[in-house]
């Protein structure tokens, strides 16, 4: 499956900095939102916050006269939702399905900023496992980080690709070999659940894929950038009040991020070594796990392997055809609780509301441009086609 959708021209993304406080979710004035404290940033353990934590280890934030307080790790999505919605982060990443729900639904004034890295998961089973391929789940138990997530959308398109239909079922309830269950693991749990044999595999974010992989013999039976290529996962969020209130901040903030993207593009093996409990100890992993992470797979790895996908990416545009995509996706994901708040959302209407980019578009003209990022033509930089294939 192919997805041919483009984006407007570079100017369009530019918008003004002007925003409604009407839609406060957290009571208080407005002027709460000014930033005097030190910037809190939250993140799970997991590469999907590289960029942040980067950019606090290697100093960027200070060099940009920002001052932050080391970041707070948690658990889970939910924790780190909820600290974030009681406005005791300011700034994090998160999983791009979940600040759809948040906006939309929950009605919080959420802003997505740019997007943290691009692929950077994989559906992971054991390494006896008959599992080769998305036919091979009929019948099988399969666990995804959040319901609102990537990794639920993506193992979705696989499962339906092959005539198969995903369904949330209590574990032991029986399932019929058309039927793929769906369950939610934090990814800290994933590897061991697998190992004991109470799932059949499960998608996520690493380094809990090269975790099983070193320690259990696992095996990827697909990274994600292998089926979307190098789509967006997690994205950098913040409240539009908060953003409104500290534009200054946001935009130096936004200038480390990007600059510790491009740092790691060029420096793999010390990003693995920072980010280690051998390093910095921002994730409670050695190095040797985190290297994995951080190394391109190999070409018999990969069903596409004409695309040369790295296993986790660095690219923090927000490519407006990518989140129009995956609102649209969004409308044909099951997921527990009520979704009609996506049955009548327009689209694009939603993917421009939803995204605040201008800041991050001045973080790369500072830092040289998209194509420090971006190997397409420079008079398109800024619009690319999405493109899927589940074979």
């Amino acid at each position: 499956m192919n997805c041919k959708i483009q984006s407007n021209s570079r100017r369009q993304f530019l918008k003004t900095a002007a925003v409604s406080c009407s839609s406060l979710f957290i009571p208080g004035s407005i002027k709460a939102f000014a930033k005097k404290a030190p910037l809190r940033l939250g993140y799970l353990p997991i590469t999907d916050a590289t960029p942040l934590l980067v950019a606090h280890g290697l100093g960027y934030f200070s060099e940009e006269g920002v001052d932050v307080e080391r970041p707070v790790m948690v658990r889970s999505w939910k924790i780190l939702a909820e600290s974030f919605l009681a406005n005791k982060f300011d700034l994090t990443h998160m999983l791009f399905p979940i600040p759809v729900w948040m906006r939309f639904k929950q009605k919080i004034p959420v802003k997505v900023l740019a997007w943290a890295h691009t692929n950077g998961s994989a559906l992971t089973v054991r390494g006896d496992s008959s599992i080769y391929s998305f036919k091979d789940l009929g019948g099988k138990q399969v666990a995804v980080p959040s319901w609102y997530s990537m990794h639920n959308l993506i193992i979705q398109m696989g499962i339906r690709s092959q005539g198969l239909k995903p369904v949330i079922k209590p574990p032991p309830a029986r399932l019929e070999k058309y039927e793929v269950n769906l369950l939610i693991l934090q990814p800290p749990d994933m590897p061991t659940a697998l190992l004991g044999k109470k799932i059949d595999g499960y998608i996520v974010a690493d380094p809990f894929n090269a975790l099983a992989q070193v320690k259990f013999n696992a095996r990827i039976m697909r990274f994600t950038g292998d089926i979307w290529k190098n789509h967006p996962c997690c994205v950098i969020i913040a409240n539009e009040n908060f953003i409104h209130k500290n534009t200054v901040t946001i935009q130096k903030a936004m200038n480390a991020i990007v600059r510790a993207q491009a740092w790691c593009i060029r420096n793999p093996g010390e990003t693995a070594r920072l980010l280690s409990r051998d390093g910095e100890g921002y994730l409670p992993f050695p190095q040797k796990i985190l290297t994995k992470v951080f190394e391109n797979p190999e070409k018999n790895q990969l069903s596409n392997q004409d695309w040369n996908v790295e296993r986790i990416g660095f690219q923090p545009f927000p490519f407006p055809s990518a989140t129009r995509l995956i609102i649209d996706q969004m409308k044909h994901t099951i997921v527990e609780g009520n979704t009609f708040f996506l049955k009548n959302l327009n689209t694009i209407r939603a993917a421009d509301d939803l995204v605040e980019n201008q800041f991050v578009i001045k973080a790369l003209d500072k830092t040289g441009g998209i194509n420090r990022f971006w190997n397409g033509d420079p008079a398109t930089a800024y619009t690319r086609e999405e493109i899927i294939e589940i074979n």
